[in-house]
């Protein structure tokens, strides 16, 4: 956990909004493939590309001796989170940016539940309240009996539930090993998972269609690597926010390049969403410091 001596807040700040920029950029590339090149096979070739930037990491982790159980997790993650990225590409290829970055903002609350349900973790009525928001706000943002809710939407929703699942295993992983090792395992079996999925779709991609999947890998390694350095500057209760201007930029993004309406509704279901994520992450950094700095009667070592 930073301590305040150590934050860097406005560094933090900055890593922060260039990781989002370069979000938004990987999905405004993968919606401009869509209707172009199948969501499974942009996915796997997505993956299969960014390889070749993790190929430093293989030499480490070929020094890492796995126990079977470790191989098992890191298997079934990759199985999980490929299903998670061919959806969402497919997602992408079909509903607006907005509507996209407003509902994938769900995972968190996934997680949240999950670990009430699966992890044993106790719901304080706060945290209830702030998972109920943000349910609402993913009404508001599909609205049943009032808009078309489509294929897109529904595999929206489902990937944010994959990835949630995807990001409580690589927790348990992430305590076991190191980050490194994480990253790269991933990568490497959401590849293998894809090919099932590309193969019976695949078309022959163009020179253009395979340059701008590597730019989109480019993009997506170099911003979850910002992004890292952000919660290394400055701590999660003050860089989170800054990721949810991703939610601006999509907005804008799909209005001026790809002649998307804008939506109040899903702007307002989104804000709805991302205060809630706010929430449970300020309750969750007030606890963490409750448990850390010791209460006044307590003697300081």
């Amino acid at each position: 956990m930073l301590s305040a001596a150590n934050s860097r807040p406005v560094e933090g700040v900055l890593w922060t909004f260039a990781a989002g920029l370069l979000f938004v950029l990987v999905n405004a590339g993968v919606k401009y493939l869509g209707p172009v090149v199948p969501a499974p096979e942009a996915a796997f070739l997505r993956y299969a590309l960014g390889l070749i930037l993790l190929v430093p990491a293989l030499r480490q982790i070929l020094r890492i001796r796995l126990s079977r159980g470790q191989w098992l997790f890191f298997i079934a993650r990759g199985a999980l989170h490929a299903v998670g990225v061919a959806l969402w590409f497919y997602a992408m290829a079909r509903i607006p940016l907005a509507d996209v970055t407003a509902m994938n903002y769900l995972s968190p609350i996934y997680v949240t539940i999950g670990a009430a349900l699966f992890l044993g973790e106790k719901l304080a009525l706060r945290r209830i309240l702030a998972v109920v928001v943000a349910l609402i706000g993913a009404l508001i943002i599909l609205r049943p009996g009032f808009r078309e809710i489509g294929a897109g939407h529904y595999a929206m929703l489902i990937a944010a539930l994959v990835f949630a699942g995807s990001y409580m295993l690589a927790k348990h992983m992430t305590d076991e090993t190191d980050p490194v090792t994480v990253v790269t395992m991933l990568s490497a079996w959401v590849t293998i998972g894809l090919i099932p999925m590309a193969a019976p779709v695949w078309v022959v991609p163009t020179a253009w269609q395979l340059l701008v999947l590597f730019v989109i890998a480019i993009f997506a390694t170099l911003g979850h690597y910002v992004m890292t350095l952000g919660f290394r500057a400055a701590p999660i209760t003050v860089t989170q926010p800054v990721t949810f201007l991703q939610l601006v930029w999509a907005v804008s993004l799909g209005a001026i390049f790809f002649g998307e309406p804008v939506d109040p509704w899903v702007v307002v279901g989104g804000v709805m969403i991302i205060s809630a994520i706010s929430f449970i992450t300020w309750r969750e950094a007030q606890v963490k410091k409750r448990q850390v700095t010791p209460p006044v009667p307590a003697q300081k070592m």
